[in-house]
């Protein structure tokens, strides 16, 4: 490769890197002079990249936006992330299959020969576990209507396919202020401060409708939360659908048992050797039995049936083994 074009490959790798880059300082890193920076960003402007100049003492350069979209550049952990990416991009959007394809094929092609064995060596197979019902597609263009108006802080509209709802009886449009669009347990789902209710909601996007256009423009809310993490997990802790749920102390560590506890479960750090545990489950025995796998000793604090639940568990394990 020319010290020209090794050169040009620097310097659009640094103009992806950062917004703003003051000429100086881009010489600077390149070890060449200004005018050799100004000419080498005239030829990226002939390869099509949409380089901008600020005038001024402190003038510098930023690459912008284009109409077309010119090559990109990316490190060799960048390559691998977008090919593993686009593997796995179509487990819960729709619409995307054949470009995820082809923008796969694309990136895989112009690889090098040693990332491109590395990339063949991460071929994944999705096997949907959530398929039954869990898992739940949302189509694409839904997702960017629901974003636009998130970014444009605008309040969005859309019809709402309520579980059990008829669908002869007219329901009108839900009206709510878009604040995150969040992924939990293979669904999509949308935050938003719901103007008809005046309380915080949380919407399954597929079986959402937006409609257009989008209302009028607002502040954004404060969530009732540290942060949308923090809400989202209280939120679908509430909402646990197991009838059975149960609390008890390990002897282990807080941080070792969060590690394999699951999404659903709360777990508190009691002393630096101790946590206590809530768990939910399909059955009071059921929850017993989820409560012995962990590699630990362990007091059940309740309630009443989850106890009766463990001593039958335990005779009945004591009379298989005997």
């Amino acid at each position: 490769m020319s010290e020209t074009s090794a050169r040009l490959l620097s310097l659009l790798s640094l103009l992806q890197a950062r917004r703003d880059w003051p000429g100086a300082l881009l010489a600077e890193r390149l070890e060449v002079s200004p005018r050799t920076v100004r000419r080498d960003v005239d030829r990226l402007r002939d390869l099509g990249y949409p380089v901008r100049a600020s005038k001024g003492p402190d003038g510098g350069y930023r690459l912008d936006a284009g109409a077309d979209l010119p090559p990109l550049l990316f490190d060799d952990d960048q390559a691998i992330a977008v090919a593993v990416a686009l593997q796995t991009a179509t487990t819960t959007v729709t619409g995307i299959e054949e470009g995820a394809l082809r923008a796969l094929a694309t990136v895989r092609q112009v690889m090098p020969a040693r990332l491109r064995q590395r990339v063949d060596a991460l071929q994944v197979t999705t096997v949907d576990k959530y398929a039954d019902s869990r898992r739940a597609k949302v189509d694409s263009d839904h997702l960017i209507a629901i974003g636009t108006a998130l970014r444009a802080h605008e309040v969005l509209r859309f019809d709402y396919a309520s579980p059990g709802a008829s669908t002869e009886e007219f329901v009108p449009p839900r009206k709510v202020e878009p604040h995150h669009l969040v992924t939990w347990g293979g669904r999509w789902y949308l935050v938003a401060w719901d103007l008809d209710r005046n309380d915080w909601r949380t919407f399954r996007v597929d079986r959402m409708l937006p409609k257009t256009p989008s209302g009028p423009r607002f502040t954004p809310r404060e969530l009732p939360a540290p942060d949308i993490s923090a809400y989202i997990w209280e939120r679908f802790r509430s909402q646990n659908q197991w009838p059975c749920q149960g609390t008890a102390i390990l002897q282990a560590k807080a941080a070792d048992i969060a590690r394999y506890a699951g999404h659903e479960a709360l777990v508190e750090e009691l002393t630096p050797t101790t946590c206590r545990l809530t768990l939910s489950a399909w059955s009071w025995t059921g929850l017993a039995a989820t409560f012995g796998m962990f590699e630990s000793d362990l007091e059940f604090e309740g309630p009443t049936e989850l106890k009766t639940a463990a001593h039958q568990l335990a005779a009945r394990y004591t009379s298989a083994a005997s």
